[in-house]
């Protein structure tokens, strides 16, 4: 009787040690076969948070841990690594406010293009107007 009761936790573990993939598989196979299972499991993943974890997030966060911030045992080099990763951050700040200000940019003159048709377009309407004032 003790095999039956820890069936869902060996359940459980083997989706686990298989990724989200699995997961997600088995839902939509209880969806396929009987809708509730499909329904209990999609629950279950939100509820735990296995919906959203995400191994990938964490696998980057580590290898980004791990590398960024791991010294040599060498002062000089982890203070020229410190300062060039500082000067990349700026680098990239400042890239993204340029890609910003030209979007900006590109928006304006968007906005600016159409005030101007709708300017010539409401011109063109009130020309034709008077045109069929004079001609009554």
């Amino acid at each position: 009787m003790s095999s039956v009761a820890t069936w869902p936790s060996q359940a459980e573990t083997w989706l686990d040690e298989r990724g989200k993939g699995a997961w997600i598989a088995a839902m939509v196979l209880g969806f396929i076969f009987f809708w509730p299972v499909g329904l209990a499991l999609l629950a279950y993943m939100i509820w735990s948070k296995r919906m959203f974890s995400g191994k990938c997030a964490s696998k980057r966060a580590t290898y980004k841990s791990r590398h960024s911030f791991r010294t040599s045992g060498n002062m000089a080099f982890d203070s020229y690594k410190a300062e060039t990763l500082r000067r990349l951050e700026e680098e990239q700040d400042a890239f993204e406010a340029f890609l910003q200000r030209l979007r900006e940019a590109k928006d304006k003159a968007e906005f600016d293009q159409f005030m101007d048709d709708r300017a010539k377009r409401a011109k063109e309407v009130k020309d034709e107007d008077e045109d069929k004032t004079v001609e009554a």
